[in-house]
Protein backbone atom coordinates (compact mmCIF):
# COMPACT_ATOMS: atom_id res chain seq x y z
CA UNK A 1 0.00 0.00 0.00
CA UNK A 2 0.88 3.65 -0.30
CA UNK A 3 2.72 5.42 2.25
CA UNK A 4 4.09 2.41 3.59
CA UNK A 5 3.30 2.10 7.50
CA UNK A 6 6.61 3.44 10.20
CA UNK A 7 6.70 3.23 14.10
CA UNK A 8 6.40 0.76 16.58
CA UNK A 9 3.54 -1.10 15.39
CA UNK A 10 4.48 -0.72 11.71
CA UNK A 11 3.27 -4.10 10.12
CA UNK A 12 0.18 -4.67 12.34
CA UNK A 13 -3.31 -4.09 10.79
CA UNK A 14 -6.60 -3.32 13.12
CA UNK A 15 -10.16 -3.05 11.61
CA UNK A 16 -12.12 -0.41 13.62
CA UNK A 17 -15.44 -0.78 13.56
CA UNK A 18 -16.40 1.98 16.21
CA UNK A 19 -17.52 5.21 15.75
CA UNK A 20 -17.54 8.43 17.82
CA UNK A 21 -14.76 8.89 20.35
CA UNK A 22 -14.02 5.67 22.30
CA UNK A 23 -13.16 2.98 19.60
CA UNK A 24 -12.05 5.94 17.25
CA UNK A 25 -9.50 7.36 19.57
CA UNK A 26 -8.24 4.51 20.48
CA UNK A 27 -7.74 3.12 16.77
CA UNK A 28 -5.82 6.79 16.84
CA UNK A 29 -3.73 5.71 19.44
CA UNK A 30 -2.60 2.78 17.39
CA UNK A 31 -2.79 4.14 13.83
CA UNK A 32 -0.12 7.05 15.50
CA UNK A 33 2.11 4.37 16.53
CA UNK A 34 2.38 2.55 13.04
CA UNK A 35 -0.36 0.38 12.48
CA UNK A 36 -1.98 0.12 9.83
CA UNK A 37 -5.97 1.20 10.55
CA UNK A 38 -8.89 0.37 8.48
CA UNK A 39 -12.02 1.87 9.48
CA UNK A 40 -15.36 0.55 8.66
CA UNK A 41 -17.69 3.44 8.29
CA UNK A 42 -21.91 2.53 7.65
CA UNK A 43 -22.81 3.49 3.78
CA UNK A 44 -23.66 6.96 2.90
CA UNK A 45 -23.16 9.41 6.34
CA UNK A 46 -20.47 7.78 7.59
CA UNK A 47 -18.86 8.08 11.22
CA UNK A 48 -20.59 10.90 12.85
CA UNK A 49 -17.83 12.03 13.92
CA UNK A 50 -17.19 13.62 10.40
CA UNK A 51 -19.61 16.39 11.16
CA UNK A 52 -18.53 16.91 15.33
CA UNK A 53 -16.53 19.41 16.80
CA UNK A 54 -16.71 23.40 17.69
CA UNK A 55 -16.83 26.29 15.26
CA UNK A 56 -18.29 26.57 11.43
CA UNK A 57 -16.25 23.91 9.93
CA UNK A 58 -16.36 20.79 11.52
CA UNK A 59 -12.14 19.66 11.52
CA UNK A 60 -12.42 17.19 14.88
CA UNK A 61 -12.42 14.55 11.73
CA UNK A 62 -9.11 15.38 10.73
CA UNK A 63 -7.56 14.45 14.09
CA UNK A 64 -9.58 11.29 15.12
CA UNK A 65 -8.98 9.59 11.70
CA UNK A 66 -6.12 10.57 10.65
CA UNK A 67 -3.66 7.61 9.64
CA UNK A 68 -6.84 5.60 8.83
CA UNK A 69 -8.15 4.24 5.75
CA UNK A 70 -11.92 4.54 5.09
CA UNK A 71 -14.08 1.46 3.74
CA UNK A 72 -17.96 1.50 4.25
CA UNK A 73 -19.58 -2.05 5.04
CA UNK A 74 -23.45 -2.09 6.30
CA UNK A 75 -23.23 -4.56 9.07
CA UNK A 76 -26.61 -4.87 9.76
CA UNK A 77 -27.09 -7.38 6.89
CA UNK A 78 -26.01 -10.79 6.40
CA UNK A 79 -24.22 -10.11 3.38
CA UNK A 80 -22.14 -6.97 5.30
CA UNK A 81 -21.53 -9.27 7.84
CA UNK A 82 -19.81 -11.77 6.50
CA UNK A 83 -17.69 -9.38 4.45
CA UNK A 84 -16.32 -7.82 7.60
CA UNK A 85 -15.75 -11.10 9.00
CA UNK A 86 -13.56 -11.61 6.17
CA UNK A 87 -11.77 -8.32 6.74
CA UNK A 88 -11.65 -9.07 10.30
CA UNK A 89 -10.03 -12.43 10.23
CA UNK A 90 -7.19 -10.74 7.76
CA UNK A 91 -6.40 -8.46 10.66
CA UNK A 92 -4.30 -8.43 13.71
CA UNK A 93 -6.46 -6.68 16.00
CA UNK A 94 -10.38 -5.54 15.90
CA UNK A 95 -11.64 -2.70 17.97
CA UNK A 96 -15.28 -1.84 18.41
CA UNK A 97 -17.11 0.52 20.78
CA UNK A 98 -20.77 -1.07 20.35
CA UNK A 99 -23.35 -2.09 23.13
CA UNK A 100 -22.69 -5.45 24.76
CA UNK A 101 -24.03 -8.04 22.69
CA UNK A 102 -23.88 -5.94 19.01
CA UNK A 103 -21.47 -8.12 17.72
CA UNK A 104 -22.44 -11.20 18.34
CA UNK A 105 -26.13 -10.21 16.65
CA UNK A 106 -24.12 -9.53 13.56
CA UNK A 107 -22.68 -13.16 13.62
CA UNK A 108 -18.99 -11.73 14.70
CA UNK A 109 -18.99 -13.14 17.93
CA UNK A 110 -15.44 -12.51 19.50
CA UNK A 111 -15.74 -16.20 20.47
CA UNK A 112 -16.54 -17.90 16.98
CA UNK A 113 -13.85 -15.38 15.62
CA UNK A 114 -11.29 -17.02 18.01
CA UNK A 115 -11.91 -20.22 16.94
CA UNK A 116 -11.20 -19.44 13.46
CA UNK A 117 -7.96 -17.05 14.34
CA UNK A 118 -6.99 -18.12 17.47
CA UNK A 119 -3.94 -14.95 17.64
CA UNK A 120 -6.84 -11.89 17.20
CA UNK A 121 -6.86 -9.72 19.43
CA UNK A 122 -10.34 -8.21 20.34
CA UNK A 123 -10.63 -4.44 22.24
CA UNK A 124 -14.05 -3.87 22.83
CA UNK A 125 -15.29 -0.78 24.96
CA UNK A 126 -18.83 0.13 26.60
CA UNK A 127 -20.11 1.88 28.42
CA UNK A 128 -20.35 -0.55 31.83
CA UNK A 129 -18.33 -3.86 30.49
CA UNK A 130 -19.67 -6.69 28.77
CA UNK A 131 -20.86 -8.64 31.40
CA UNK A 132 -22.73 -7.53 35.01
CA UNK A 133 -26.34 -6.11 35.56
CA UNK A 134 -25.80 -2.76 33.69
CA UNK A 135 -24.22 -5.03 30.20
CA UNK A 136 -27.02 -3.83 27.96
CA UNK A 137 -27.64 -0.36 29.25
CA UNK A 138 -26.69 2.46 26.42
CA UNK A 139 -23.62 4.25 27.62
CA UNK A 140 -22.10 7.53 26.65
CA UNK A 141 -18.64 9.26 28.17
CA UNK A 142 -20.95 11.28 30.30
CA UNK A 143 -22.48 9.10 31.98
CA UNK A 144 -19.21 6.72 33.17
CA UNK A 145 -17.97 9.89 34.11
CA UNK A 146 -20.68 10.41 36.32
CA UNK A 147 -20.46 6.67 37.76
CA UNK A 148 -16.62 6.43 37.78
CA UNK A 149 -16.80 9.79 40.59
CA UNK A 150 -15.56 11.90 38.35
CA UNK A 151 -18.68 14.12 37.76
CA UNK A 152 -19.28 14.35 41.35
CA UNK A 153 -16.35 15.71 42.82
CA UNK A 154 -15.87 18.81 39.32
CA UNK A 155 -17.58 22.02 39.70
CA UNK A 156 -18.12 24.56 42.45
CA UNK A 157 -18.98 23.34 45.90
CA UNK A 158 -22.19 25.77 45.49
CA UNK A 159 -23.28 24.41 42.38
CA UNK A 160 -24.46 21.38 40.82
CA UNK A 161 -21.75 18.81 38.98
CA UNK A 162 -20.30 20.16 36.08
CA UNK A 163 -18.09 18.60 33.20
CA UNK A 164 -14.72 18.99 31.62
CA UNK A 165 -15.03 20.72 28.48
CA UNK A 166 -14.21 17.15 26.68
CA UNK A 167 -15.02 13.65 26.27
CA UNK A 168 -12.67 12.70 28.51
CA UNK A 169 -14.45 9.36 29.42
CA UNK A 170 -14.13 7.96 26.06
CA UNK A 171 -10.58 9.28 25.87
CA UNK A 172 -9.86 7.23 28.56
CA UNK A 173 -11.43 4.37 27.88
CA UNK A 174 -9.87 4.13 24.67
CA UNK A 175 -6.64 4.88 26.10
CA UNK A 176 -6.54 1.90 28.45
CA UNK A 177 -8.02 0.02 25.42
CA UNK A 178 -5.11 0.92 23.40
CA UNK A 179 -2.84 0.08 26.45
CA UNK A 180 -4.72 -3.40 26.66
CA UNK A 181 -4.18 -4.15 22.92
CA UNK A 182 -0.25 -3.29 23.52
CA UNK A 183 -0.52 -6.11 26.72
CA UNK A 184 -1.79 -8.63 24.53
CA UNK A 185 0.48 -8.31 21.64
CA UNK A 186 3.14 -8.81 23.97
CA UNK A 187 1.31 -12.38 25.68
CA UNK A 188 0.24 -12.87 21.65
CA UNK A 189 4.01 -12.82 21.28
CA UNK A 190 5.29 -14.90 23.68
CA UNK A 191 2.43 -17.38 23.60
CA UNK A 192 0.71 -17.60 20.07
CA UNK A 193 -2.96 -16.34 21.43
CA UNK A 194 -5.41 -13.72 21.20
CA UNK A 195 -7.93 -12.46 23.82
CA UNK A 196 -10.94 -10.43 24.36
CA UNK A 197 -10.33 -6.85 26.19
CA UNK A 198 -12.72 -5.55 27.64
CA UNK A 199 -13.18 -2.16 28.61
CA UNK A 200 -15.43 0.23 30.25
CA UNK A 201 -16.37 3.66 30.65
CA UNK A 202 -16.65 4.00 34.27
CA UNK A 203 -14.09 1.74 35.37
CA UNK A 204 -11.38 3.60 32.96
CA UNK A 205 -12.96 6.66 34.67
CA UNK A 206 -12.22 4.96 38.12
CA UNK A 207 -9.02 3.95 37.36
CA UNK A 208 -7.92 8.06 37.75
CA UNK A 209 -9.35 8.60 40.03
CA UNK A 210 -6.48 8.59 42.99
CA UNK A 211 -7.76 7.99 46.60
CA UNK A 212 -11.32 8.12 46.28
CA UNK A 213 -12.85 4.97 47.12
CA UNK A 214 -10.29 3.75 50.11
CA UNK A 215 -10.51 7.43 51.57
CA UNK A 216 -14.27 6.39 51.65
CA UNK A 217 -13.62 2.89 52.85
CA UNK A 218 -11.08 3.70 55.67
CA UNK A 219 -11.98 6.97 56.80
CA UNK A 220 -15.59 7.40 55.80
CA UNK A 221 -14.76 11.02 53.87
CA UNK A 222 -16.37 11.60 50.69
CA UNK A 223 -14.72 13.60 48.21
CA UNK A 224 -17.00 17.11 47.35
CA UNK A 225 -16.44 19.65 44.94
CA UNK A 226 -13.97 21.58 45.64
CA UNK A 227 -13.69 24.44 42.46
CA UNK A 228 -10.51 24.92 40.97
CA UNK A 229 -8.06 23.54 44.16
CA UNK A 230 -7.35 20.73 45.69
CA UNK A 231 -8.30 20.67 49.59
CA UNK A 232 -5.30 20.37 51.44
CA UNK A 233 -3.14 21.14 48.89
CA UNK A 234 -2.08 24.41 49.16
CA UNK A 235 -0.60 26.44 47.31
CA UNK A 236 -1.49 25.05 44.06
CA UNK A 237 -4.38 27.04 42.09
CA UNK A 238 -4.94 29.83 39.27
CA UNK A 239 -4.42 32.93 40.57
CA UNK A 240 -5.62 36.53 38.68
CA UNK A 241 -2.67 38.69 37.43
CA UNK A 242 -3.71 41.79 36.00
CA UNK A 243 -3.98 40.93 32.68
CA UNK A 244 -5.24 37.31 32.99
CA UNK A 245 -4.99 33.76 35.09
CA UNK A 246 -1.55 32.27 35.97
CA UNK A 247 -0.65 28.65 37.66
CA UNK A 248 1.20 28.76 40.16
CA UNK A 249 2.47 25.38 42.28
CA UNK A 250 4.00 25.62 45.58
CA UNK A 251 2.50 22.67 47.42
CA UNK A 252 6.36 21.42 49.28
CA UNK A 253 8.45 22.98 52.20
CA UNK A 254 11.00 24.13 50.14
CA UNK A 255 9.21 25.20 47.27
CA UNK A 256 7.06 27.28 49.34
CA UNK A 257 9.80 28.84 50.90
CA UNK A 258 11.27 30.27 47.81
CA UNK A 259 7.63 31.17 46.47
CA UNK A 260 7.27 33.59 49.91
CA UNK A 261 11.08 34.80 48.85
CA UNK A 262 9.70 35.51 45.04
CA UNK A 263 6.57 37.89 46.96
CA UNK A 264 9.37 39.96 48.95
CA UNK A 265 7.82 38.29 51.51
CA UNK A 266 10.40 35.63 53.28
CA UNK A 267 9.22 34.93 56.71
CA UNK A 268 5.63 33.83 55.41
CA UNK A 269 7.80 29.95 54.99
CA UNK A 270 7.99 30.67 58.70
CA UNK A 271 4.59 31.68 59.96
CA UNK A 272 3.17 28.88 61.74
CA UNK A 273 0.09 29.36 59.70
CA UNK A 274 2.20 28.28 56.50
CA UNK A 275 5.24 26.60 57.62
CA UNK A 276 4.14 22.98 57.00
CA UNK A 277 2.12 21.27 54.09
CA UNK A 278 -0.42 20.30 57.09
CA UNK A 279 -0.40 23.90 58.21
CA UNK A 280 -0.91 25.33 54.32
CA UNK A 281 -3.86 23.05 53.94
CA UNK A 282 -5.51 24.16 57.09
CA UNK A 283 -5.34 27.67 55.87
CA UNK A 284 -5.82 27.73 52.09
CA UNK A 285 -8.44 29.90 51.46
CA UNK A 286 -6.63 32.62 53.46
CA UNK A 287 -3.01 31.56 51.65
CA UNK A 288 -4.63 31.90 48.35
CA UNK A 289 -6.15 34.83 48.99
CA UNK A 290 -2.56 36.14 50.33
CA UNK A 291 -1.05 35.29 46.49
CA UNK A 292 -4.04 36.32 44.83
CA UNK A 293 -3.58 39.70 46.29
CA UNK A 294 0.13 39.85 45.24
CA UNK A 295 0.32 39.06 41.77
CA UNK A 296 -2.87 41.19 40.94
CA UNK A 297 -0.40 43.98 40.90
CA UNK A 298 1.70 42.25 38.61
CA UNK A 299 1.27 41.16 35.15
CA UNK A 300 1.68 37.32 33.49
CA UNK A 301 5.19 38.06 32.14
CA UNK A 302 6.19 39.44 35.59
CA UNK A 303 5.31 36.79 37.51
CA UNK A 304 6.58 34.72 34.91
CA UNK A 305 9.79 35.95 35.29
CA UNK A 306 10.01 35.43 38.87
CA UNK A 307 8.99 32.23 39.28
CA UNK A 308 11.61 30.97 36.45
CA UNK A 309 13.75 33.09 38.64
CA UNK A 310 13.02 31.02 41.59
CA UNK A 311 12.46 28.05 40.34
CA UNK A 312 8.87 27.40 41.24
CA UNK A 313 6.45 24.93 39.09
CA UNK A 314 4.18 27.40 37.49
CA UNK A 315 2.79 28.96 34.01
CA UNK A 316 0.42 30.30 31.71
CA UNK A 317 -2.85 28.70 31.36
CA UNK A 318 -2.96 28.12 27.41
CA UNK A 319 -5.59 28.54 24.95
CA UNK A 320 -4.75 27.17 21.31
CA UNK A 321 -3.51 30.58 20.27
CA UNK A 322 -0.95 30.60 22.89
CA UNK A 323 -0.13 26.78 22.18
CA UNK A 324 0.67 27.64 18.13
CA UNK A 325 2.81 30.74 18.99
CA UNK A 326 4.98 29.17 21.95
CA UNK A 327 8.74 27.98 21.08
CA UNK A 328 7.93 25.28 23.50
CA UNK A 329 5.63 23.78 21.42
CA UNK A 330 7.20 24.24 18.33
CA UNK A 331 10.81 23.15 19.98
CA UNK A 332 9.26 19.65 20.93
CA UNK A 333 7.01 19.76 17.51
CA UNK A 334 4.04 19.44 19.68
CA UNK A 335 1.50 20.87 16.89
CA UNK A 336 1.99 19.78 13.45
CA UNK A 337 0.50 21.06 10.49
CA UNK A 338 -1.11 18.14 8.26
CA UNK A 339 -2.36 18.58 4.21
CA UNK A 340 -5.84 17.29 4.88
CA UNK A 341 -7.36 16.12 1.69
CA UNK A 342 -10.22 18.78 0.97
CA UNK A 343 -9.28 21.11 3.13
CA UNK A 344 -5.72 22.16 2.77
CA UNK A 345 -3.36 22.77 5.76
CA UNK A 346 -4.54 22.26 9.31
CA UNK A 347 -2.67 22.40 12.40
CA UNK A 348 -3.11 19.78 15.01
CA UNK A 349 -1.54 17.77 17.83
CA UNK A 350 1.36 15.78 16.76
CA UNK A 351 1.45 12.13 17.56
CA UNK A 352 2.29 10.94 21.08
CA UNK A 353 4.36 9.54 23.47
CA UNK A 354 7.94 10.04 21.54
CA UNK A 355 10.18 7.06 20.43
CA UNK A 356 13.75 7.20 20.23
CA UNK A 357 13.71 4.46 17.79
CA UNK A 358 10.51 3.95 15.73
CA UNK A 359 8.77 7.31 16.08
CA UNK A 360 5.30 7.64 15.86
CA UNK A 361 4.09 9.79 12.59
CA UNK A 362 0.85 11.10 10.79
CA UNK A 363 1.79 9.62 7.39
CA UNK A 364 -1.79 10.08 6.08
CA UNK A 365 -4.75 12.04 6.79
CA UNK A 366 -8.34 11.34 7.79
CA UNK A 367 -10.12 9.81 4.86
CA UNK A 368 -12.57 13.12 3.45
CA UNK A 369 -14.77 10.60 1.61
CA UNK A 370 -16.55 8.02 2.86
CA UNK A 371 -15.29 4.42 1.79
CA UNK A 372 -12.80 5.98 -0.38
CA UNK A 373 -10.04 3.06 0.24
CA UNK A 374 -12.91 0.48 -0.83
CA UNK A 375 -11.31 -0.66 -3.78
CA UNK A 376 -7.87 -0.83 -2.51
CA UNK A 377 -8.39 -2.93 0.74
CA UNK A 378 -11.52 -4.85 -1.00
CA UNK A 379 -9.57 -5.60 -4.04
CA UNK A 380 -6.03 -5.48 -3.10
CA UNK A 381 -6.75 -7.24 0.17
CA UNK A 382 -9.69 -9.60 -0.19
CA UNK A 383 -9.37 -9.79 -4.24
CA UNK A 384 -12.84 -8.95 -4.41
CA UNK A 385 -13.11 -7.43 -8.72
CA UNK A 386 -14.70 -4.35 -10.01
CA UNK A 387 -17.70 -6.55 -10.72
CA UNK A 388 -18.38 -7.76 -7.30
CA UNK A 389 -17.56 -4.56 -5.86
CA UNK A 390 -19.72 -2.78 -7.95
CA UNK A 391 -22.75 -5.37 -7.13
CA UNK A 392 -22.07 -4.71 -3.51
CA UNK A 393 -22.14 -1.23 -4.07
CA UNK A 394 -25.59 -1.12 -5.75
CA UNK A 395 -27.14 -3.30 -3.25
CA UNK A 396 -26.06 -0.91 -0.61
CA UNK A 397 -23.97 -3.27 1.32
CA UNK A 398 -20.41 -1.41 0.82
Amino acid sequence: MKNAAQGALAGLRVVELGQLLAGPFCGQLLGDMGAEVIKIEPPGKGDPMRVWGQGDEKVQWEVIARNKLSVTCNLRVPEGQALARRLILAADVVVENFKPGTLEKWGLDPADLLREKPELIIARMSGYGQDGPYSDRAGFGGIGEAMGGWRYIVGEPDRPPARMGISIGDTLCATYGCMGVLAALHHRDKTGEGQVIDTALYEAVLQVMEGLVPEYDYNGFIRERSGSILPGIAPSNVYTCRDGPFMIGANNDAIFARLAKAMGEPGLADDPRYSTHLARGENQAELDALINDWTGTLSVDQVDALMIEYSIPAGRVYTAADMLTDPHFKAREAIVEVETQERGPIKMQNAFPKFSKTPSTIRRPAPARVGQDNAEIYGNLLGLGDEKLSELAENGIV
